[in-house]
């Protein structure tokens, strides 16, 4: 609990710090600024021990997001987060509007596990979908009372594995 009450505090100094670049360059209060959070941890897990408490936490690994527009199926936004020491990741995105209409809709964004830099642990899996991706209208999100125009997204964990124990999957 303690964790992740830190990770929140961190958060939400990210998002403020974020906030307020995104209202001096877009003249937006933050009443009108629609915010996506999207976290997650990535592991390893090597294919002897339990899928959750035995894997330990990858630095670096990156972690990619794409949304696309609902009319021409094309990219309205790609992104990418490296994760920290303890293998979390956070990415924030505005929900830019224009004339009154949402630019990035969480329904159509995936997010995946993009690389590892681990060279004993760098096999995707899909363990809560990281190697596919997760798309965020399946999951569901959370929201503050405090930051009504945040929207939460948290996922995962996702894992990479050994070359070992993808030769014993296949």
């Amino acid at each position: 609990m303690g964790k992740e009450i830190g990770m929140i505090i961190g958060v939400i100094a990210s998002i403020l710090l974020l906030n307020n670049v995104i209202i001096s360059s877009e003249g937006l209060t933050k009443e009108e600024q629609k915010l996506i959070y999207v976290a997650a941890k990535v592991l390893c897990q090597d294919c002897n021990g339990d899928w959750i408490s035995g894997a330990k936490p990858i630095e670096g690994s990156r972690v990619s997001i794409l949304c696309m527009d609902d009319a021409n199926k094309k990219v309205v936004y790609r992104g990418s987060n490296k994760t920290n020491k303890k293998g979390e990741f956070g990415i924030i995105l505005n929900q830019k509007s224009i004339n009154g209409k949402e630019i990035i809709k969480p329904k159509l964004c995936t997010v995946k596990l993009e690389s590892s830099p681990n060279p004993d642990c760098y096999i995707p899996t899909d363990f809560r979908g990281g190697r596919l991706g997760v798309k965020l209208n399946s999951v569901r999100p959370s929201f503050d009372q405090l930051r009504p125009n945040v929207t939460k997204y948290r996922l995962g964990p996702f894992s990479y594995t050994t070359p070992l124990c993808d030769e014993i999957d296949t």
